[in-house]
C-alpha cells in the first residue's frame, strides 16, 4: 500500500506550482523588454552596415531618409541637438519629430552614427499584443489561483472533518471513535491514532470510576438500611424515653439523608441513556407537600413557616428519590439560611420549582463564588447533598438550577426540571 502523503509536501507542491507559474509570468515581462532591445538592436545595426558598405562601393552614395528611418552620422549630417545628448546604445520610447522612435547610438569607425526608426504603429501594435498576453497571463494565473486553492481546501478538507468529529464527542457517550480517509496525510492519521487511543483510556478510566462508585454505593446501602429500619423499629416503641427519642429520631433522619445521597450517586455513576429507563412518573405538584412536612423539623426552634403558592399541576419523568433529594436540598439550604419569616415555595406549569427565603442573602460576588464553587463540584457546606452535587445531577440529567439573591432580602432558587 503506497504510504500516505504528508499534508506539508502537499500543501508545498501546491503553492511551489503557483510560485513557479507566477515567476515564468513576471520573467516573461522582462524578457519581453529584454528581446525588443536586442531586436531592434540587431535591425538598426544592419542598417548602418548596409549604409558604410554602399559608401565603400560608391563615394558619392549619400543616404536619403524615409518616412520612417533617417540616419545621422558626425561629422556629416550632424544629428538634432535632441539626438547628440544620447549616450550609445539602444533607446525605446523615444519621441522625436512628434513620434515615438527607436534610436540606436553606435560609434562605427571613430564616426557616432544615430539611427532613428519611428514605431509608432509598430509600439501600437507591440502594445496590443503584449496587454492582450498580459491579460491571458492574469486569466492564467487566476485560474491556476482557483485550482491551488481548491487543492489546499480539498487537502485541509480532512483537518476540518476531524475537527468536527471531535466537536460531536461527548464525555457520557462511550465508545465513541473518530475516523479519516485513507486519502488523509499522514500527519492526520498519527493524530487521528493518538486521540483514539486516548479515547479509548478515557473510556476505560470512566468505566472503572462508575464501578467503583457502583459498588460503593452499593455497599454501603445495606449498612445504611439497617440503620434507618432498627431506628425506625426503636422509634416504634412505647417505652422509649423522650431524651432517646430525639437522638433516635436524628439518627433515624440522618439515615434517610444518607440514602438519598446514595441514590444521587448511583444516578451519577449511570448513564443518562440508562437512567432514562428507571424514571416513573413523579406529579410534583403532589409530592412537594410531602418534602416540606419532611423537612419542618429543622424550622423548630426558628420563627420560621413554610407557604405553598401556587402548583400548577405538573409531572415529570425521573426516578421519584432523586427529585426528592433535589427539591429537598434547596428547601433546606433555605431554613439553614433563614432565621424568621416566611418561606415560599411555588411550582410553574414548565415544571420550575421555586423556593424563595427571607434569609441573609448573598452578594454579587458571593452568588459568583457559589456558581464557580458549583462548576468545580468541590466545598459542600450544610446538610442534604449539596449545591455541589445538585448542580453535577442538574448537569447529568438535563435540568436547570439559577439562583438570586441580594444582602438582607433573601434568596430565590428556581430549578427547572426537564419534562
Amino acid at each position: 500500500m503506497k504510504p500516505p502523503r504528508s499534508l506539508h509536501t502537499q500543501i508545498r507542491r501546491l503553492l511551489g506550482g503557483y510560485a513557479v507559474l507566477l515567476a515564468a509570468v513576471i520573467l516573461l515581462v522582462f524578457a519581453d523588454d529584454f528581446l525588443e532591445d536586442r531586436v531592434w538592436k540587431s535591425l538598426l545595426q544592419r542598417e548602418i552596415a548596409h549604409h558604410l558598405q554602399r559608401q565603400a562601393e560608391d563615394p558619392q552614395h549619400a543616404w536619403r531618409d524615409t518616412d520612417t528611418l533617417q540616419i545621422y552620422s558626425a561629422p556629416g549630417r550632424p544629428p538634432p541637438p535632441a539626438l547628440s545628448m544620447l549616450p550609445q546604445g539602444v533607446h525605446d520610447d523615444f519621441w522625436f519629430g512628434g513620434r515615438e522612435n527607436v534610436v540606436l547610438v553606435q560609434r562605427v569607425r571613430g564616426v557616432d552614427y544615430f539611427v532613428v526608426r519611428d514605431i509608432t504603429g509598430i509600439e501600437t501594435i507591440e502594445d496590443a499584443l503584449l496587454l492582450g498576453s498580459l491579460g491571458l497571463a492574469f486569466v492564467v494565473l487566476i485560474i491556476v489561483g482557483v485550482l491551488v486553492a481548491r487543492g489546499v481546501r480539498n487537502a485541509l478538507r480532512p483537518l476540518s472533518d476531524l475537527a468536527r468529529d471531535i466537536g460531536t464527542l461527548s464525555p457520557d457517550r462511550a465508545g465513541r471513535r473518530v475516523a479519516v480517509g485513507h486519502d488523509a496525510s499522514s500527519e492526520l492519521q498519527v493524530i487521528t491514532n493518538a486521540l483514539n487511543d486516548y479515547l479509548r483510556r478515557h473510556d476505560a478510566f470512566v468505566e472503572r470510576e462508575r464501578i467503583f462508585i457502583d459498588t460503593a454505593s452499593h455497599e454501603l446501602r445495606t449498612p445504611i438500611a439497617i440503620i434507618a429500619g432498627a431506628s425506625e423499629l426503636a422509634l416504634g416503641r412505647d417505652d422509649l424515653p423522650g431524651s432517646a427519642r430525639q437522638q433516635v429520631l436524628r439518627i433515624h433522619r440522618t439515615a434517610r439523608d444518607v440514602e438519598r445521597l446514595i441514590a444521587l450517586l448511583l444516578t451519577l455513576a449511570k448513564d443518562p441513556a440508562r437512567l432514562s429507563r428507571s424514571n416513573e412518573v413523579v406529579p410534583l405538584h403532589e409530592l412537594l407537600p410531602d418534602i416540606i412536612d419532611d423537612h419542618r423539623h429543622l424550622m423548630e426552634g426558628k420563627d420560621l413557616s413554610v407557604v405553598i403558592d401556587d402548583l400548577a399541576p405538573c409531572s415529570v419523568a425521573a426516578p421519584l428519590h432523586i427529585v426528592q433529594a433535589a427539591i429537598g436540598n434547596l428547601l433546606r439550604n433555605a431554613i439553614e439560611n433563614s432565621d424568621s419569616g416566611e418561606i415560599h415555595v411555588g411550582l410553574d406549569g414548565d415544571a420550575t420549582v421555586t423556593v424563595q427565603d427571607p434569609g441573609h442573602g448573598m452578594t454579587p460576588e458571593d452568588i459568583s463564588r457559589l456558581y464557580a464553587q458549583m462548576a468545580r463540584g468541590g466545598g459542600r457546606e450544610g446538610g442534604g447533598i449539596g449545591l455541589d452535587l445538585l448542580a453535577r445531577l442538574c448537569e447529568h440529567l438535563g435540568w436547570t438550577l439559577s439562583i438570586q439573591s441580594a444582602p438582607g432580602r433573601g434568596t430565590i432558587s428556581r430549578l427547572r426540571l426537564s419534562r
